[in-house]
This record gives structure tokens, sequence and C-alpha cells, in this order.
């Protein structure tokens, strides 16, 4: 629940129609977890009914606890061996030339998970040689050994987002760092990759501090940067400070590109994978682009 009414530009497209059926039965079928469902995306029913979803891995439950974010805390499942395996196949089902992969936090396991990671960026691969493979990863802990890991796969983005700006860091997401956040990406960038980050706006920061983040990643070489609106999941979540307006995005976007960031898609529902084959097309080429509904065809 919010606990303000949201503007009219919020309004998102309401689940439906042949596309978004048949993604939610894949879905279902290979009993994988969706970031779309867990953190209770607003384009959920957009991008499912274009035939795109962008899977979880490692469980639906996080070793951490951001208070912006609607994924459930807990203790984690066991590992499921052969979930990459069934996210190759979901893939090729779907027909994607752009997947978006990502995962919970977990720090309890010796290496944060890069290890299962790394085997599910290899099994799309093995699977769907065309298709680019874009990765929404957690910090690691800013271990680069189990960045490394990851990396060794070669994925064809590699995304780690900042959520806020720095002075917002601790009551957003407790357990991260801006610094080591930045790091991380900083890291995948060292490597040759094509690096990607996204902040959310509504947090109560200033456009001074906004101003300095977006400054902050232009310094970090960041070629793909996502704002969007902070939607408030339940109410023990962080409240909304501010709607900001369309025009601010707009400005943002314009001032990003103004700082030499490659790409930058602002705009009140995006999200780090929305329209992500969209985003990072100059990166990997008009041929990854996801075109059509393959499910619904089908």
């Amino acid at each position: 629940m919010e606990t303000q009414r949201k503007p009219s530009w919020l309004r998102a497209k309401l689940p439906g129609g042949p596309g978004y059926a048949a993604t939610r039965r894949l879905v279902d079928h290979n009993h994988l977890h969706t970031v779309c469902q867990s953190a209770q995306c607003p384009n959920l029913g957009e991008c499912w009914a274009r035939g795109t979803a962008t899977v979880m891995i490692l469980g639906n439950i996080c070793t951490r606890s951001c208070n912006f974010c609607a994924i459930a805390t807990g203790r984690p499942t066991e590992l499921d061996l052969g979930e990459p395996a069934r996210v190759a196949d979901a893939v090729a089902k779907m027909n994607l030339r752009h997947c978006v992969i990502t995962s919970v936090a977990r720090d309890e396991l010796a290496d944060g998970g890069a290890s299962v990671w790394a085997a599910t960026i290899r099994a799309i691969r093995y699977k769907n040689p065309h298709t680019a493979i874009e990765v929404l990863t957690p910090d690691f802990k800013g271990n680069t050994a189990h960045i490394d890991i990851v990396l060794d796969a070669k994925p064809d983005i590699f995304n780690h987002n900042l959520e806020t700006v720095e002075r917002l860091q601790k009551p957003v997401r407790v357990q991260a760092r801006y610094e080591r956040s930045r790091s991380v990406v900083r890291h995948a960038k060292s490597r040759g990759f094509t690096t990607k980050t996204g902040i959310m706006l509504g947090l109560g920061e200033t456009k001074e501090e906004i101003e300095q983040t977006l400054r902050d990643i232009a310094s970090d070489k960041t070629d793909i940067v996502t704002i969007g609106q902070y939607l408030q999941p339940t109410a023990k979540h962080l409240p909304v400070a501010r709607w900001a307006p369309p025009e601010e995005f707009v400005h943002w976007k314009e001032f990003g590109l103004s700082l030499g960031i490659g790409v930058v898609e602002s705009g009140a529902l995006v999200r780090s994978s929305y329209h992500a084959d969209e985003q990072s097309v100059k990166f990997t080429g008009a041929h990854h682009l996801n075109t059509q509904n393959a499910l619904a065809a089908s």
C-alpha cells in the first residue's frame, strides 16, 4: 500500500493477454522465480505481454533486508542444482535475444552464490549462443574474487545498482555501501565489460545529491544508467518522500548524457531490466532486440 495516492503518470499496464498468460505458464512450469513477481515490479504486465521476464536465481529469499525492496528476507532455501539448466531452457523457449538474470543476496554462501551465477550464464550461453546475457548482481560484499567468477563466465552486460545517493545508503539498504557498490561496477569496467547501474528518486534525495551521484557514475565510466521512481511496496517499507514529475526524469536524462554516460533510461516506471534490450542495443547490436513474443505466437 502506498502512503500517498500515485499520480496519473505512474499508472502501469494491467497484466493480461496471450503473451502474459504464456509467459506465466512457462515461468510456473520451469519452477522459476522472477524479480517481476518478487519485487512487485509495476511493469510486469507490459514485459510479460512482450514475452520477456527477468529471472531471479538462487531462490526467492534474501539474506539482506533493504528497506525499499519487496523481496522476502529470511533463511534461504537449499541450492537448486537444476536451476541453471531450467533457466537456459526457459530462455530458449521464449526465444529471447536479450535475457536478464538477477538474484537475491546469498551472504551465507562461501562465494555469495557466484558459482551458481557462472553456471547459469554458461548454461544459457550453451543453449542460446546468440542471446545477449545481462546480469544484475548483488555486491558479493565487494569480494573481487567472487565477482571474477561471474565475469569469467562472460556476460554481455554487468549491472549492479547504487539504488540511491550516498547519504541515504544506510536507511535504504543498511547492509550495503555506496563506495563498495561503485567499486563493484568499476571492477567490471576494468575488465572490459559493458557496465550498468541504476538509482531511484523519491527517497528524500536532493537535486545536488542526484547531480553528484550521476557525476560519480560518469567518473566510473559506467555505460548505462537507469533512473526510476521509488514505489513503497508495503506499509513496512520506507514511505515515498516525493513523486518526481515526468519533466524531472527528462532533465536527469539530459544531464547524464551531458556527462558522457552512453545511455540514460529515465522515467517514473523505469526499472533495471525494463526494455533492457533497447537500452543496450548500442553495445549488443540491434539483432539482440526482443522484437516479437515467441510464446504468444506458438
